[in-house]
């Protein structure tokens, strides 16, 4: 399959003339939207935070197969051509003529005029007009983030078979969350969801982009089953930067009403969510998220936040890696560093006197995040503030950056503090079973995104089963072999599957030891599961028996179920410490140290959790100095390869330092797990941009990412240094 796209931002569609194409070699059919106006448009994840009442309010604004009537962005897709192989596919898309009348664009999504309002989000508690009239001093300001996203390595695929003797459709190249994936396109094709089975392909990486149900995935499979045929698609390099989700964009218009030493008395924010021309399957969760969490590890005694999603001429927008989280990030803490700048006070001193005390968890927040009530688990948010301070030798960085600074060069520190969120629910379910061999089968509705996923649920069903975890197989995205499954997002798989792992481990673990006793004439309680072998637990000698013997003993198999469930998410969080140096001719931005410190709870595989941190260290770089999607006046995207979308390259990233700490288990799960997948791209926009300030000498100097060198060559000669 080939794709043909709107070259138009918005426009009337006159014509899609297919004749030639359907004339060229090895075409078996073209497809415009006629041949597909039956199909509804591809709709919302539902049980994964979206409300019954969220899908009959959003429906408008989903995103048809393919367009009919008008194109509302560059890549929308117009026709499906399908041919023998790739090339020819590729030269017949080339001979569809296309007519479309072009309309005038909307691109800002703070201009209330032309842009269509979605959705607006609403959340607060307490007495906000009294709490501002109470303030010493109010701090607004105005600030945004850029439009940017993941680019993994490959980029999207889909293949699509369809049996007819069984009346079951496979599509293999699903991520993310297999089975709500299934629920969207089974409701699209009309169809039994047990007759639509996804097969996870191996990725290096998720990071949101790979966790929406495309137009391009529905094609492929409407066609296999029309044409009788398997039909695979692969996208190139310029469709995935114009066509695939786009994240991030947002402006926020924050003020902040603080008292004579700096706390925090109320909280105020309304901000522009730029959704792109449509919403895909995760509805409204980013701007969701950023309301939700805005407040971070600080107490806010009054909040109000107001978040406009609306509607632009650009590629629709969905989750990135700490999707709401990065932007609200970037928002809080470049207040609490203007708070500091305001009334003279040390930017870690002001945020010390703003953090919730670890003698205050659990901390409840009169406030939801996606449909969850915010419940700061547990926490020591000032005692991990003063890890990362005394391991990057704060005062110590401090007197040399100074020193430097007299010398004549631009270096500065910045520091920013973030609360994640993880372990979302409700529930998750696992399948163990083992054989003759003494081989384990773990079957898991999880997902692996090139995370560490089945060496973590391998290690954990080991541990609590009591075998070699090498002896462990883990079965994940395959939506035919277990009913259930939330896959992998929002950092839950480790908390959620890890969870219903260790339960399920724990009742195979039981039902051996049972099963043993019968077989060896001894109390179950006598005995231990120890390496695979069921052996006497005072370390006596005596009889016995292996797990595979066990299973070759009992003529119906030896399996067990796992079920975790939860009423809350769970709260990791971290801190961030970046040093700079800036280039004042050029606008460059090196980052000479950084240093990433959080608490997991518990981990199960620490090096895996430092390769998690790095990795989003890296993408949170690139969304703080180079990433950008732009359009010029028109929608036109000047961002469609890698010469214009700027990424960062080894050079720019340095080695970075990493503390994991331990110091608060959750209480939610059996093993006191959180997530780690956000941790190191959440706090990045933030600590840069204030490490920026602090080396050109100019609080509050950066109040846009991604700082390019352009945009801060601007601010340096807008703005001299006093």
């Amino acid at each position: 399959m080939r794709v043909v796209r709107s070259a138009r931002a918005h426009g009337r569609i006159r014509v899609i003339d297919t004749a030639a194409a359907l004339a060229a070699p090895g075409v078996v059919t073209v497809w415009t939207h006629r041949d597909v106006a039956d199909l509804p448009p591809i709709g919302l994840r539902e049980g994964i935070g979206t409300r019954q009442a969220d899908v009959a309010r959003l429906t408008p604004y989903l995103q048809p197969i393919l367009a009919r009537e008008r194109v509302r962005y560059v890549g929308e897709p117009l026709a499906a051509v399908f041919a023998e192989d790739s090339y020819l596919a590729e030269d017949a898309a080339d001979l569809i003529a296309v007519e479309i009348e072009e309309l005038s664009v909307a691109l800002a999504a703070d201009d209330g005029v032309t842009c269509i309002e979605a959705d607006v989000i609403r959340k607060g508690y307490g007495d906000l007009e009294t709490a501002f009239a109470a303030a010493h001093a109010v701090v607004e300001l105005d600030l945004a983030v850029g439009r940017h996203s993941g680019v993994p390595l490959e980029t999207r695929g889909a293949l699509a078979r369809y049996d007819p003797a069984a009346d079951v459709i496979e599509l293999y190249g699903a991520a993310k969350v297999p089975h709500a994936t299934r629920g969207v396109l089974a409701r699209v094709l009309g169809r039994n969801p047990a007759s639509v089975h996804l097969c996870e392909g191996h990725v290096g990486g998720g990071f949101g982009i790979r966790g929406e149900l495309y137009p391009e995935d529905v094609l492929v499979v409407l066609a296999a089953m029309r044409l009788g045929r398997p039909v695979k698609w692969i996208e190139d390099r310029r469709e995935h930067l114009m066509a695939a989700n786009h994240s991030r964009e947002q402006r926020h218009r924050v003020r902040a009403g603080v008292d004579r030493e700096g706390r925090i008395l109320a909280l105020d924010d309304k901000f522009f969510h730029d959704q792109g021309a449509y919403l895909r399957t995760h509805g409204t969760r980013v701007a969701d998220l950023t309301a939700g969490t805005l407040p971070g590890p600080y107490r806010v005694p009054a909040y109000r936040v107001v978040g406009h999603v609306r509607l632009t001429n650009k590629t629709p927008a969905a989750t990135y890696r700490a999707p709401g989280r990065y932007e609200g990030t970037f928002v809080r803490e470049r207040l609490l560093d203007a708070i500091a700048d305001r009334l003279a006070i040390d930017r870690v001193e002001v945020r010390r006197r703003n953090l919730i005390d670890a003698a205050e968890m659990p901390y409840k927040r009169p406030l939801d995040a996606i449909g969850d009530d915010i419940v700061h688990d547990s926490g020591d948010y000032a005692g991990l503030l003063d890890k990362a301070l005394a391991a990057v030798g704060w005062n110590q960085v401090q007197a040399a950056l100074k020193e430097r600074r007299a010398a004549g060069e631009a270096v500065g520190a910045g520091v920013a503090f973030f609360v994640e969120k993880s372990g979302l629910g409700p529930s998750d379910r696992v399948t163990i079973l083992a054989d003759r061999e003494g081989t384990v089968e773990l079957v898991t509705g999880g997902a692996s995104m090139g995370q560490g996923f089945e060496t973590v649920m391998a290690q954990i069903c080991a541990d609590a089963l009591g075998v070699d975890y090498r002896r462990v197989r883990v079965v994940h995205g395959q939506t035919e072999r277990i009913e259930h499954g939330v896959g992998a997002h929002a950092s839950r798989a480790t908390v959620m599957t890890g969870s219903a792992t260790h339960v399920a481990a724990l009742n195979l673990r039981v039902k051996a030891l049972e099963t043993a006793a019968g077989l060896m004439q001894l109390p179950a309680a006598a005995l231990d599961l120890v390496d695979g072998k069921v052996i006497h637990k005072d370390g006596s000698d005596g009889p016995s028996i292996t797990l595979g013997e066990i299973v070759g003993n009992t003529p119906e198999g030896l399996s067990a179920e796992g079920r975790y469930d939860t009423e809350h998410m769970n709260y990791p969080y971290g801190v961030h410490v970046a040093v700079v140096r800036v280039d004042r001719d050029t606008g460059g931005v090196a980052i000479e140290r950084y240093l990433t410190a959080y608490d997991i709870g518990r981990a199960v595989n620490p090096m895996l959790i430092e390769g998690q941190i790095s990795g989003g260290f890296a993408q949170g770089v690139g969304g703080a100095l180079l990433e950008e999607f732009a359009y010029d006046e028109r929608g036109e995207p000047l961002s469609v390869t890698l010469a214009d979308y700027l990424m960062p390259t080894a050079h720019d990233i340095p080695l970075l330092e990493v503390i994991v700490t331990e110091d608060a288990p959750s209480p939610l799960n059996p093993l006191g797990l959180k997530g780690a997948g956000e941790a190191g791209v959440n706090g990045v926009g933030a600590a840069i941009a204030a490490a920026i300030d602090d080396a050109v000498g100019m609080p509050g100097a950066v109040t846009s990412l991604p700082v390019t060198p352009q945009r801060l060559r601007d601010i340096l000669t807008s703005r001299p240094v006093p």
